[in-house]
């Protein structure tokens, strides 16, 4: 089929995302033509914008773009099968559009290389649009002003930005007007043609209704119905960088961090500065002659050049470590550990003899640790974590060192009491913070300090004793008489269950509680 003197165009995929056919309409580049959509095209778009692509939703846009324009725009070809969809990535698509501008004398407009270069040996008219290499700026660029942290973009509200330095930051208005659906589809088009550019910047991951990327230093997520409630744009970026000279610290810790300290957790609540304290420590270790790599997901430590930078293997950490067990680093920054499995991996690793320093969301400095229990034995939890680096508000403000120690605990008394524990100490002044051992059969971690040292003992007693007891009687009462000793009241009828034959069952309990019971009636 023919269509005169208008030049036919058959635009494949690429054009049609990267929306260049409008732009060259516009500046009146292409005039008098005739705009042919093959159904595959529009077959393929749709089936990822159905699956939350981002691709999918700028195709299907510029599409109604076209409609706007002083052209004819028709659609040719038969719908693409399922099967044929899912063989796109293997250039299925590809070969039946070429089809299509073959079958109507038309030509083909592509920015792929490859598929321009197959038309051409199979005699097709092609046009190759090539993305173009010099930079332009974004967009949202000007919004990021030096102390701004992150724009929020979200449609049908006010664009804001959070300003200020750690610690200190604020939400602010970047202007009075909402954000409109022509601007968002805008600027999500341009950061995924930025992210397309060589080198510097790159797609993170993308699951239905939302998309991570990062370009140069920043970490951009767009996301869209069902995901989220509403289409949204977040671009974070660090706003310091520093060294580890920046932060002070005395030449104790800086001996301790050089020569003594090789499994570390860097601790703190959201936006405390936990990444830019492990990216100094990342280029300090780095400048001491060591080989350096990191493990994150998005990819968004500031770190030199020297430094590799790793994300899940096939989505899977476990399999990013075998291969740094390869490759031998003498440290690896774990970036952002969030599930069990991130901390087994930690924890393998360091055990495997490699210098870690972990990053972890956390309140205090204690429950970092916290999140390691049960995960490890108790007794391999100061192999592989021995010092704890809590930041907030950009600062250090805290550092406790581990150390495995047999001893009876604090607060009790009786020698047969000792047991293997995990001190935790102000690594500065060396005071006992908290020790870590096992009560009954559960793993505690408890404050030592005036006020809780005898309560926190009393409140583990009565809960673990109570457990115990309730078993016989399901309202017992406890009365600690002493560190090691207590009274248990229950009813008439079950004391002598509890007691047994002998007194055999009572000394099961006692040496499984770790104290003296006397069993009395209520």
């Amino acid at each position: 089929m023919y269509f005169g003197k208008e030049e036919v165009i058959v635009p494949d995929t690429s054009i049609l995302v990267s929306r260049k056919l409008t732009e060259l309409i516009d500046k009146g580049k292409i005039k008098k033509v005739k705009v042919l959509i093959p159904e595959f095209v529009i077959g393929e778009l749709q089936a990822q914008a159905n699956r939350g692509k981002e691709i999918g939703f700028l195709g299907l846009n510029e599409i109604k773009e076209l409609r706007k324009r002083k052209i004819k725009l028709e659609f040719a070809g038969r719908k693409a099968t399922v099967e044929e969809i899912k063989l796109a990535k293997n250039g299925r698509i590809d070969s039946l559009i070429r089809e299509v501008a073959k079958e109507y004398k038309a030509t083909l407009y592509t920015r792929d290389l490859v598929q321009s270069l197959v038309a051409e040996v199979f005699g097709t008219k092609v046009v190759y649009l090539p993305s173009e290499k010099e930079e332009k700026e974004l967009e949202f660029v000007p919004f990021l002003t030096k102390n701004t942290m992150s724009v929020h973009f979200k449609l049908g509200c006010v664009p804001l930005g959070k300003r200020g330095k750690p610690g200190n930051f604020k939400l602010e208005k970047l202007r009075k007007e909402k954000l409109s659906k022509k601007e968002f589809e805008s600027l999500a088009r341009s950061i995924l043609t930025e992210a397309r550019r060589e080198n510097y910047g790159f797609v993170e991951f993308e699951y239905s209704g939302a998309m991570v990327l990062q370009i140069r230093n920043m970490r951009i997520a767009i996301t869209r119905p069902p995901f989220s409630s509403a289409e949204e744009i977040t671009i974070v970026r660090p706003i310091v960088k520093l060294s580890i000279d920046d932060y002070k610290l005395s030449d104790k810790l800086k001996e301790r961090i050089k020569e003594k300290a090789e499994g570390i957790l860097i601790s703190g609540p959201p936006g405390s500065g936990k990444s830019t304290l492990a990216s100094s420590l990342a280029e300090f270790y780095q400048k001491q002659g060591k080989i350096v790599k990191t493990m994150e997901f998005p990819r968004d430590l500031q770190v030199g050049p020297e430094i590799t930078q790793y994300e899940p293997l096939a989505k899977d950490f476990g399999k990013t470590a075998e291969i740094l067990l390869l490759v031998r680093p003498d440290y690896t920054i774990f970036d952002e550990m969030r599930n069990s499995t991130d901390f087994r991996i930690f924890a393998d690793m360091r055990l495997a003899g490699v210098g870690m320093i972990g990053v972890v969301h956390a309140s205090s400095p204690i429950d970092s640790i916290q999140r390691f229990i049960k995960k490890v034995e108790l007794g391999m939890l100061h192999s592989i974590i021995d010092t704890i680096i809590f930041v907030k508000d950009g600062e250090i403000k805290e550092i406790f060192s581990l150390n495995l120690k047999i001893k009876v605990p604090t607060g009790m008394v009786e020698s047969d009491l000792a047991r293997p524990l995990i001190e935790v100490r102000s690594f500065e002044t060396g005071k006992l913070e908290y020790e870590i051992y096992t009560y009954g059969e559960e793993t505690v971690v408890v404050p030592i300090n005036k006020e809780t040292k005898a309560r926190g003992i009393e409140k583990l007693a009565v809960e673990q004793i109570g457990k115990e007891i309730r078993k016989f009687d399901s309202k017992p009462k406890i009365e600690i008489i002493s560190g090691d000793n207590v009274r248990v009241y229950v009813n008439k009828n079950v004391i002598a269950k509890i007691i047994g034959k002998d007194g055999k069952e009572i000394d099961k309990l006692e040496e499984k509680l770790g104290v003296h019971l006397d069993v009395l009636e209520k």
